[in-house]
């Protein structure tokens, strides 16, 4: 995901928008959630398409992306929640709401760029600040944690399951060996002492998105998602989730057959779709992304 400036405001460049709409196949009347909101790219072209009688639900667990949507957003027509809150509670965020069902939800699982460009919350290797990592800034757990306090063979265990990283155990000796590790340039010295030159940014990217996905207990939630939102969506209702590394995709490719085979779920992407060549030279971020959609067939 990636963002330009528009008036001094940050608007985000949504990945795959064509592909989105089409997808979701929105109807005007329609209730949507969007359970990864950002800075509103995806929502501001589903919002576009509904009608007064229209709703959208925006959710996020980065405060600050839900107060830049609450600017940026509402001059739309149709009704419009925003919740700072996290995607895998549909159920209570819905029953909180007083609806039962949608008509469609979708999900951007990638990196905010306002994320990985903000100076001070440790997402990016590129930028010296405290080891912050946190989507939800109200919890506890922050990457400074994870690099000092979790025992080796875990923080190797880390590495090796959310980054896929087969340095993972010289990598947390190393780790181990510096603490304690204050800030993201220490960290960035321990991966960068425990790998080959030529491997740097390639392991450097996979350490920061193994943490990451600790910090956040990211994939648990997708899991705990990905088991709840068949219930909630209508019958004819769509899902479309974008996904950046394969981790992910995989959770939602087996998700997605598991149900078809239980349930009768429509698989629409019978393999992912990615981003057209054009696209990815007008937004290199979106080159890893692979989207997948199903229907709920009444």
């Amino acid at each position: 995901m990636s963002e330009i400036r528009q008036n001094g405001t940050r608007i985000h460049v949504p990945v795959m928008p064509n592909e989105v709409l089409s997808h979701l196949n929105i109807l005007k009347d329609g209730i949507y959630l969007d359970g990864t909101i950002g800075l509103g790219g995806h929502s501001s072209l589903i919002l576009s398409q509904l009608s007064a009688k229209g709703h959208l639900i925006g959710i996020d667990r980065d405060e600050e992306a839900i107060e830049i949507c609450k600017k940026s957003l509402p001059y739309h027509k149709s009704a419009l929640s925003l919740l700072n809150d996290s995607y895998h509670n549909i159920n209570s965020i819905l029953d909180n709401l007083e609806i039962e069902k949608v008509n469609g939800i979708l999900l951007d699982l990638g990196l905010s760029s306002f994320q990985l460009n903000s100076l001070n919350r440790g997402f990016s290797f590129n930028y010296d600040s405290i080891l912050d990592m946190r989507f939800d800034l109200s919890q506890k757990k922050t990457a400074y944690h994870i690099v000092n306090n979790i025992p080796e063979n875990k923080l190797a265990n880390i590495i090796f399951l959310n980054g896929e990283e087969k340095r993972s155990r010289r990598i947390a000796r190393k780790i181990v060996k510096m603490r304690p590790i204050e800030k993201v340039s220490g960290l960035v010295e321990a991966i960068r002492q425990a790998t080959p030159p030529f491997k740097r940014d390639r392991t450097l990217s996979r350490v920061f998105q193994a943490i990451r996905i600790a910090v956040n207990d990211e994939l648990e939630k997708l899991d705990t998602f990905l088991s709840s939102f068949y219930e909630r969506l209508e019958d004819g209702g769509r899902i479309v989730i974008i996904s950046f590394h394969s981790l992910e995709d995989r959770k939602v490719k087996h998700s997605f057959k598991s149900l078809k085979n239980e349930e009768g779920l429509k698989i629409l992407t019978k393999r992912p779709l990615i981003p057209s060549e054009e696209e990815i030279v007008g937004n290199s971020r979106s080159r890893s992304a692979k989207l997948r959609s199903a229907e709920k067939e009444g």
